[in-house]
């Protein structure tokens, strides 16, 4: 068996595939509102990212409700119908298995803008020009 190459996060290419594979469904199914829940229907969710376990069956999804607003309502609705999205991914994807979907919110905006304020900061700058 050939060793698959490994990313420098040290996640293998396949399960980055298949993560984004699973990304691509899941921003369509919430793009096209296919699913009939009042909540997912009136906001506008971003699927950032999609994390794969190594075996497939599990998938960590990323969302970000637009302007981050509601995200507790958001994730609330979106666990709620996990069963609807699981089964939608399974049909579209055809992977041996059905990975179990569980959603969080993305923090890495949040990290982004902690960081921009730090670096511009004047002590920050300082340091940085220097």
């Amino acid at each position: 068996m050939a060793n698959i190459p490994a990313t420098p996060e040290g996640r293998s290419v396949r399960l980055l595939k298949v993560g984004e594979q699973v990304r691509h469904v899941m921003s369509e199914l919430l793009a096209r509102q296919a699913v009939h829940d009042e909540v997912l229907t009136a906001r506008t969710v971003s699927v950032t990212e999609v994390r794969m376990s190594p075996d497939l069956r599990h998938a960590t999804v990323f969302v970000k409700p637009l302007l981050g607003a509601d995200e507790d309502i958001v994730l609330k609705a979106l666990r709620t119908n996990t069963a609807y999205f699981q089964k939608e991914v399974a049909g579209k994807l055809k992977l041996r298995f059905a990975a179990k979907l569980k959603f969080l919110g993305d923090e890495s905006f949040d990290e982004a803008s902690r960081i921009e304020a730090l670096l511009a900061n004047p002590k920050v700058r300082r340091d940085i020009e220097d």
